[in-house]
């Protein structure tokens, strides 16, 4: 597919060249989903100022994933209709003023609605960078594209809780600190993305040329392609989003490890771990990549549930080095497997209808697993949690061994 790189002298003579676009965009999806986890080892700070129930909690983190889910119905593929560049820096406007919630005198409506708008950035900001990494890659090399754009996820995912824990124990304004430092590193953010290329070559200029109808969705043909990386992602993001939103609380409640950097440290080992296995795996295959992080992950459910059963930390740092390895490889398999099978001119459109199944993921079960709270033990709700988990992993490796077994 023939790049669609914008060709405006008087833009050209303004921007960087596209290989160092790559990575100028990468760090600055990076950066985004470092505000994405900087509130993960700060949660049961709220909750004891606030004084609000593990449902409250998780209400307060699927508040963000709204936000993302909203955005990718609606601004779904607005870049594709706009540019990638006016699209990006208007999210990074919204990333601000979400983070000026925060530094906000502190109060439960305000977290929601900081946590709202982060979602939304961070929604439109993942695909609009996804397809932006794609375009400008020299050489038009998917695969390195998809390794770029996920080691940039996992980096920023990292980051963030380590950043937060660490600033949080050690600091006298554990609540505003970490968000006046990234508040400094969003600056930057926005001058960096108006010097990168546009890669759509005749972006919308007016509003009626716009399409206003909400709609992210998949060609036919490609259908029964996307259905095993779309479940994939839905199981390797519901372990995701254990981790950065109750896991600090499993922390707290059953091994009694009230360190916030503690906390954002073991979150963090998760991504870093991540990070370095999207780097050691590039050569794999991307239907391989998948299928071994499908594998993984139901050893690695099983550790979690041993792990809160034994009350050892020792298990839990073990689990969560595992579970960054297998959903490095899970989500980068998937999401590579859907930028080979996307076609150019709807790329956006369904690189989020692909991360609607993410952002599903890392939502919905960790809401079950709050309202299970209110009625059962911890324990049994996050051992259900990880049964229905494993039952999504079986049915996405069975269904992508039997897409592997149709290419041959």
């Amino acid at each position: 597919m023939p790049k669609q790189t914008a060709t405006n002298p008087a833009a050209t003579a303004q921007v960087v060249s596209e290989a160092a676009g790559v990575w100028l965009v990468a760090a600055v999806l990076a950066l985004m989903f470092v505000g994405g986890t900087l509130p993960t080892p700060l949660y049961e700070i709220y909750r004891r100022q606030f004084h609000f129930s593990e449902l409250v909690l998780t209400l307060l983190f699927a508040t963000y994933v709204v936000g993302a889910l909203g955005a990718l119905f609606v601004l779904g593929r607005v870049s594709d209709r706009i540019g990638r560049r006016r699209t990006m820096l208007p999210v990074i406007v919204i990333a601000a003023i979400s983070t000026l919630a925060f530094l906000l005198p502190v109060s439960l409506p305000v977290l929601f609605v900081g946590r709202l708008l982060s979602g939304l950035a961070i929604g439109v900001a993942s695909g609009t960078a996804t397809a932006w990494i794609t375009e400008l890659e020299p050489g038009g090399h998917r695969g390195r594209a998809t390794l770029v754009t996920v080691g940039a996820n996992q980096a920023g995912l990292a980051i963030g809780p380590v950043l937060a824990g660490c600033l949080a124990q050690f600091s006298g304004d554990p609540l505003r600190l970490v968000y006046a430092v990234y508040l400094g590193m969003l600056l930057p953010a926005a001058f960096i993305t108006a010097r990168v290329p546009e890669t759509i070559a005749k972006p919308a200029r007016r509003l009626r040329d716009i399409a206003s109808r909400p709609r992210i969705g998949v060609p036919p043909d490609i259908r029964p392609q996307f259905v095993a990386p779309a479940v994939t992602a839905f199981a390797i993001f519901s372990l995701l989003g254990f981790s950065t939103g109750l896991l600090p609380t499993v922390l707290a409640n059953d091994l009694d490890e009230s360190s916030r950097a503690v906390g954002g440290a073991i979150v963090g080992e998760l991504f870093l771990v991540g990070t370095t296995t999207v780097v050691l795996s590039r050569n794999l295959g991307s239907r391989a990549a998948m299928l071994a992080g499908l594998s993984m992950l139901l050893p690695t459910l099983a550790l979690l549930v041993l792990a809160q059963a034994e009350k050892s930390m020792a298990i839990l740092v073990a689990d969560s080095a595992l579970a960054g390895i297998a959903t490095a490889l899970g989500y980068r398999g998937s999401l590579q497997v859907v930028n080979e099978i996307a076609p150019g001119a709807r790329r956006a459109e369904l690189l989020s209808s692909y991360l609607v199944a993410c952002y599903a993921g890392i939502s919905l079960p960790v809401i079950g697993v709050g309202l299970l709270s209110r009625l059962v033990d911890s324990f049994v709700a996050n051992f259900i949690f990880a049964v229905v988990i494993a039952a999504f992993a079986v049915f996405a490796l069975i269904f992508g061994l039997r897409q592997a077994d149709l290419r041959r």
